[in-house]
């Protein structure tokens, strides 16, 4: 199906009347269907790919083959070699301790180790009592102590890329691997790669680093890059890595081969972090290339999750501080057709413990060889340069057009610099999106999950995969090369794949046809979320539609005004803006708003009436509501988390229990630890789905959750005090002009045989019902008071759960000390105040 141009800045500028009277009378494009292809199993893919582990040999099949390619590696013929790669050089004896002694002469570590000298000796209380020289003297111990400190951080941080032959070696181990595990192989865009080659040929003759930055799926992401960098002859990067991936044997093993070990968190740790600031001063002013995941930890869901801005705000102040010339930036999107991890991610999501990685669980991983996990695709966004980036940047947020701001100028302030930091972590974002390529087994997991029944025939599966491939072209997105598959073979191979997560019948002749349905509806919507980012924005149009759609009646009972549409547009997409990385555009939300409803006028959903109402076309309604039904199910489990997670904030209303002392209430607000209120928040999820309340499982994931509270935290919903060490856990309150009240005695509460004391009112409460009107009706239940009346007596309940329990005032509330707790309620009898959280 053709699409129209972006929708005309100019355009935009003007008032809504004029921007939908151009929707409405514009001519519709020439709509294709799958039909209308020549053949019905073809599908239109990207450009083709390069398949990196197909001519690596299996021992069982070819055992003189297989030893020969050993042999291979181990000499170094050809690309084995890995002599002419592009970049600078690395891999000799003695690059570990060069490296290490530039880290230590870093002028920035420097100062910083005579700075914390300095206020070490100073704090001292026999300080005054010291002489000149006794002073200098100890100045001078605690020098040298710094040194050694910072020597030995340096010594585990630094990677040791010191032998070719044992990358050589590594290298055929690596692929011998995937091309074990992921069966279908390892898959580049040729062109990407060329383009790739291009600019690392330029940087190298500036000095200049790549900055790799990698979305994070699963382990097997820290040897993709490294075995693409071999394979094609770019200077391996230093790979930023959790040190808990530092395990004996395999640990020193990954440093050899680009590992730099960091802590997790370090705190306020000032010499850690200026460590790690001029090694990465280091590496980018010698142009040695580096790589760290933008997202910081894997992401469990299989979306983007939002930027961490640690590594990146050292790449950042590096540029911007004029350290470094320049670096180019290089998004890099790793999708598979199945990720190892996925059951684990779902244990965890749902409550479990992270599992800490041992030794063992690496040796008893070995079983993965045999899996057949199809294929890894990595793509390439063109690299950008940084600082012509933070240029940009600096001329688009110009107060005026009498001048702009200078490197200088963000330098010494702050909130520009962090405007150009967040602008920086989401634009790689928005390019990993645009870069990605959606694979057989999402497109497989979102028409499982986007079906109004239980289940669907293989010829129609085969006809909605088709389907899903058009609309993703529409929405610019891309599909994995398919080579020369038909679409009826990559279903298959998809389905195979996926194994157990989609169940099937029929195939024993008990029905008129195979018939498939989702078996494992949690894990496969972390494939379904890899296609998100492509409709989330229709997705939002369709689901403010609903709204109205659901409230029943005929087709006029049924239309929607635009404004109300856009009104529920942008309160929903506020509410999920932590969730997705939206287009990024001119004109923001308003443009995506109304490029969206261009795009359901064009597909033939939506018709706009001379009133400038937007109600569901004619054909859409005969098509059975298709490409509606399609959007809406993609958000309503985002949704349905949502509004969970804003209901469970009622089990933070304070109970008469908690003022034995007759205290006034409504003067004090009740604090618990976030991680146990997650707890409780789950079990009251599970609870809310079990009775029909809640329509899908996947809602109640602590992801989903965490985003949620970090969203009404920023909101003013409630209020959460986090301790800058880190070392005790936070806390976190509904903020005073969001507290529910209650009745004052049973007698007032409703009839429900399990009623909940909480009035049904206030501000939380609206702001709940609120959420609800985006909710799916399911098949039994309707939405009501009912509904949100028994939700609300769950969460009292659970709220009776939480044993870490402590009040404050109103005041307190409205007024933190820091990060210190102040004096919690009279009826505790003692005080927590001055404790750091």
């Amino acid at each position: 199906m053709g699409r129209r141009n972006h929708l005309d800045v100019d355009l935009l500028r003007q008032d809504d009347s004029a921007i939908l009277e151009y929707i409405r009378t514009g001519p519709l494009p020439d709509v294709t269907t799958p039909e209308d292809r020549g053949s019905p199993y073809s599908v239109e893919t990207e450009s083709p790919t390069r398949n990196l582990t197909s001519d690596f040999t299996h021992f069982r099949d070819a055992p003189y083959t297989f030893l020969r390619d050993i042999g291979k590696h181990i000499v170094g013929t050809t690309y084995r070699s890995y002599e002419k790669y592009v970049g600078r050089d690395i891999l000799y004896p003695g690059f570990t301790e060069e490296m290490k002694v530039r880290v230590l002469r870093n002028e920035l570590l420097r100062n910083r180790i005579a700075s914390l000298a300095e206020r070490s000796i100073r704090e001292s209380p026999v300080w005054s009592r010291m002489s000149r020289f006794e002073q200098e003297d100890r100045r001078q111990l605690v020098v040298e102590w710094l040194e050694a400190v910072s020597s030995k951080l340096a010594d585990r941080m630094i990677c040791k890329f010191e032998s070719k032959k044992f990358l050589r070696l590594a290298y055929y181990i690596v692929m011998q691997i995937l091309g074990r595990t992921y069966n279908q192989g390892l898959h580049v865009n040729a062109e990407e790669i060329a383009k790739l080659k291009e600019v690392a040929t330029v940087a190298a003759k500036k000095n200049q680093s790549l900055i790799f930055l990698p979305c994070h799926r699963s382990h097997i992401d820290y040897v993709c890059m490294q075995a693409i960098c071999f394979r094609v002859g770019i200077s391996l990067p230093t790979v930023v890595a959790g040190d808990n991936l530092n395990l004996a044997v395999i640990g020193p093993a990954l440093n050899r081969l680009g590992a730099m070990w960091m802590r997790r968190s370090f705190g306020d740790d000032q010499l850690y972090s200026a460590v790690i600031q001029a090694y990465i001063d280091t590496l980018l002013a010698g142009g040695y290339n580096f790589e760290c995941f933008i997202e910081g930890g894997r992401s469990r869901l299989g979306k983007l999750l939002p930027p961490k801005f640690g590594i990146l705000k050292f790449i950042f102040d590096t540029v911007l501080s004029g350290r470094t010339e320049d670096c180019w930036i290089v998004p890099v999107s790793t999708q598979y057709d199945r990720v190892i991890e996925t059951e684990s991610y779902i244990n965890e999501l749902l409550g479990s413990e992270k599992k800490k990685e041992t030794l063992r669980d690496f040796f008893n991983a070995r079983e993965i060889l045999s899996l057949k996990m199809g294929r890894v695709d990595v793509r390439f966004h063109d690299p950008w340069s940084l600082r012509g980036f933070i240029s940009a940047q600096l001329e688009k947020l110009a107060p005026d057009a009498l001048r702009v701001p200078t490197f200088a100028d963000a330098v010494v302030n702050a909130d520009l610099r962090t405007r150009i930091l967040r602008s920086l972590g989401y634009q790689v974002l928005s390019d990993i999106n645009k870069a990605s390529v959606v694979m057989p087994t999402a497109l497989i997991g979102t028409v499982l999950l986007t079906l109004r029944g239980r289940g669907v025939g293989h010829s129609e599966l085969i006809r909605r995969v088709e389907w899903l491939c058009l609309r993703i072209r529409e929405r610019g997105g891309r599909v994995a090369d398919f080579g020369k598959l038909s679409t009826v073979q990559v279903v298959d191979r998809g389905l195979e794949v996926l194994g157990t997560l989609v169940g099937n019948s029929g195939g024993d002749g008990s029905l008129l046809e195979r018939t498939f349905y989702a078996e494992d509806r949690f894990q496969l919507s972390f494939y379904r979320n890899m296609v998100m980012h492509l409709f989330v924005s229709d997705a939002i149009v369709a689901v403010a539609m609903y709204t109205k759609i659901k409230q029943g009646g005929g087709p006029s009972m049924q239309r929607v005004p635009v404004k109300y549409l856009f009104e529920q547009c942008l309160w929903l997409s506020k509410l999920l803006a932590g969730e997705f990385v939206y287009i990024q555009q001119p004109g923001g939300i308003r443009a995506n708003f109304w490029e969206s409803v261009q795009l359901l006028r064009d597909q033939g959903v939506i018709s706009i009436s001379d009133d400038g109402c937007v109600e569901l076309s004619i054909e859409e309604r005969s098509r059975g509501r298709e490409f509606f039904d399609f959007y809406c199910f993609l958000l309503w489990p985002f949704c349905d988390g949502y509004w969970f997670a804003a209901a469970s904030l009622f089990a933070l209303t304070p109970m008469p229990s908690d003022f034995p002392d007759e205290t006034d209430s409504a003067n004090e607000t009740l604090w618990v630890e976030v991680t146990e209120f997650l707890e409780v928040a789950q079990i009251l999820g599970k609870t809310v789905y079990a009775q029909g309340d809640l329509s899908y499982f996947e809602a109640v994931n602590k992801e989903v959750l965490r985003s949620a509270f970090t969203e009404f935290e920023a909101e003013g919903i409630i209020v959460v005090r986090r301790s800058k060490s880190g070392r005790l856990p936070a806390i976190m309150s509904l903020s005073p002009e969001w507290l529910p009240r209650r009745y004052d005695d049973d007698a007032k509460a409703n009839s429900f045989s399990r009623a909940s004391r909480i009035r049904p009112e206030g501000r939380l409460w609206d702001y709940v019902e609120h959420v609800s009107i985006f909710r799916r009706e399911g098949k039994n239940r309707r939405d009501s008071a009912s509904v949100s009346m028994r939700v609300l007596a769950l969460a009292d309940d659970a709220g009776r759960k939480l044993k870490q329990r402590r009040v404050q005032t109103v005041e307190d509330a409205k007024h933190p000390e820091g990060d210190a707790l102040v004096k919690v309620s009279r009826a505790t009898r003692g005080r927590i105040g001055g404790t750091k959280l």
